[in-house]
């Protein structure tokens, strides 16, 4: 598989499409803990057990928004990476990545915190929507590192714990010039 395509999407019917999308609404509005099939059910105006009919548990819609989180991700990523000479691919990711993430806060929690429903994705759509990290990097651990550093970010950004007064866009900035810095991905291993 090109790392440059999307993987084929699992098909949705229009209900079970528009289940998804009220299911991402109250998922930002209201949280993981509050996204409940009851909850689903009374912001589409039907009863609990019609859900069942187009997605089999609460599981099965958290998967759902997973692969959405992953295909929009990955899309937002590879666009960044599109026509950047390869000096600028690490700053473009890590801004698509921010940008993607903050605007999208309780998709972004649940696609990238606690167990991935690997079984329940399309085959290849994870390592798609990874893959421009490696992209940047073109070393599998070096991108590994990135991404755990654009997570940790991410997550300390949302959770609001750095100190008032912080400069985030220079903090990111400096993550870049790290990832990016002469002799970076052939530094010696560390013990």
């Amino acid at each position: 598989m090109s790392t440059h395509q999307q993987p084929v999407r699992t098909p949705r019917t229009p209900r079970a499409a528009q289940i998804a999308a009220a299911a991402r609404d109250l998922l930002e509005e209201r949280g993981r803990d509050e996204l409940t099939m009851r909850a689903l059910a009374e912001r589409l105006g039907i009863r609990a057990p019609s859900l069942y009919k187009h997605f089999r548990n609460k599981e099965a819609v958290e998967a759902a928004l997973v692969e959405d989180a992953l295909a929009e991700m990955g899309a937002a990523l590879h666009a960044a990476l599109r026509e950047v000479p390869a000096a600028g691919r690490v700053p473009a990711l890590l801004a698509a990545y921010r940008r993607h993430a903050l605007a999208h806060p309780g998709l972004y929690r649940l696609a990238t915190t606690g167990p991935l429903p690997r079984a329940a994705l399309p085959g290849g759509l994870e390592e798609w929507a990874g893959s421009p990290f490696f992209l940047a990097t073109d070393e599998p651990h070096l991108a590994q590192a990135l991404w755990s550093y654009a997570h940790g970010m991410v997550l300390l950004e949302l959770d609001h714990r750095y100190p008032d007064g912080s400069d985030l866009d220079l903090t990111w900035q400096a993550g870049a010039r790290a990832f990016t810095a002469p002799g970076g991905r052939s530094a010696p291993d560390v013990p």
